[in-house]
């Protein structure tokens, strides 16, 4: 199992946006250094910032979205940043949700899995250098009764492919990953109920007839340091019950039925009902203390190796930390994780 650090939704000019945090994981072996967009900072300029300034650290899109750009532009932009960085760079994918999609993006959020199946096929025809012809149902290149030509990527990239991640949740999502993707980028994985999931991403990767030899179960992991675990759990909580409560709507949270699936409905419904009521601190002390520790690194160093053992045993292959609390800072949270890496020996 290798070990990466998530920067999440970096604002310009915000702590996570700062490369120091990428030039110290960096220092310290890590493997990888992802950044999130949602309709703030985008993700690209901010890893072309940080690969400009690390050597050794991948840098991955956990994830650009797929509304946001037509596939072809994505092909461009994965085939640019593998080239510039030397062949550092993994693209992470996801559709969004509904709110932003439509909201910020103005394209329909419908049949999720259909266009997100064109879209990696269209990226890897692009970054294959093949001319681009493709008519599915949400995409058709070049136009119909149009100009439009027949093109192919214009340079030689570093790689012929990069490899390509989905952020899945649903059943459907996780075995189209297992399908068509090099790897999963899941959010609130916990070893103790991914087994589900884990059977989903193998029947789609045996339905494509692939197994998951080098498929990369990559989850982004809040991280919490400090002596009594409980405490650090509340670090996270605010984290936790913004998703659980407020990324979507009342009919479709994709994180809320995320954690009634693992076991937790009443408690997550609790948590959505009170932050769509904007009672902030209430969603807060409404989260499960069980979810926290389920889904996150807290406490101690010896603590952390444990869970990241259990992490490993469950199937991940590169377990991404987002540091979480100011005990120390960020930095000293990323040195104390690399310890739990070297003491948990599952390098």
């Amino acid at each position: 199992m290798h070990i990466g650090l998530s920067l999440g939704y970096g604002g310009a000019g915000g702590h996570t946006a700062n490369p120091a945090l990428a030039q110290r994981a960096d220092a310290l072996g890590y493997a990888v250094v992802w950044a999130a967009e949602a309709y703030g900072a985008d993700a690209v300029t901010l890893l072309s910032w940080i690969a400009a300034r690390t050597e050794r650290i991948d840098v991955g899109s956990a994830v650009l979205q797929i509304p946001a750009r037509s596939p072809a532009m994505t092909g461009m932009t994965a085939a640019t940043l593998d080239t510039l960085s030397g062949g550092r760079f993994r693209l992470g994918l996801g559709v969004s949700g509904p709110q932003v999609s439509e909201g910020w993006h103005g394209v329909r959020f419908a049949d999720p899995l259909g266009r997100t199946r064109e879209y990696v096929e269209i990226v890897r025809v692009v970054q294959s250098r093949r001319r681009v012809r493709f008519e599915g149902e949400h995409f058709r290149l070049p136009l119909p009764d149009g100009p439009g030509t027949v093109l192919g990527l214009s340079f030689r990239p570093e790689r012929k492919q990069v490899p390509v991640y989905l952020a899945a949740m649903g059943p459907g999502n996780l075995a189209l990953a297992g399908e068509v993707a090099d790897g999963w980028l899941p959010v609130f994985f916990s070893p103790e109920h991914a087994g589900e999931q884990l059977a989903r991403i193998r029947s789609g990767a045996e339905k494509a007839g692939r197994t998951l030899d080098g498929f990369d179960v990559a989850p982004i992991v809040p991280l919490a340091v400090g002596e009594d675990w409980r405490s650090c759990a509340d670090a996270v909580r605010a984290h936790a019950a913004l998703y659980l409560g407020g990324m979507g709507s009342r009919e479709q949270n994709f994180y809320n039925r995320l954690a009634a699936r693992m076991g937790f409905e009443a408690e997550a419904a609790e948590v959505q009902e009170k932050y769509l009521a904007r009672d902030y601190e209430g969603a807060k002390a409404a989260v499960p203390l069980e979810f926290l520790d389920a889904t996150s690194l807290l406490g101690p160093v010896d603590r952390i190796a444990g869970r990241m053992t259990e992490f490993a045993g469950a199937g991940v292959t590169t377990l991404s930390v987002t540091p979480f609390g100011d005990t120390g800072g960020h930095g000293a949270a990323l040195i104390a994780a690399a310890e739990a890496y070297e003491r948990a020996g599952v390098a």
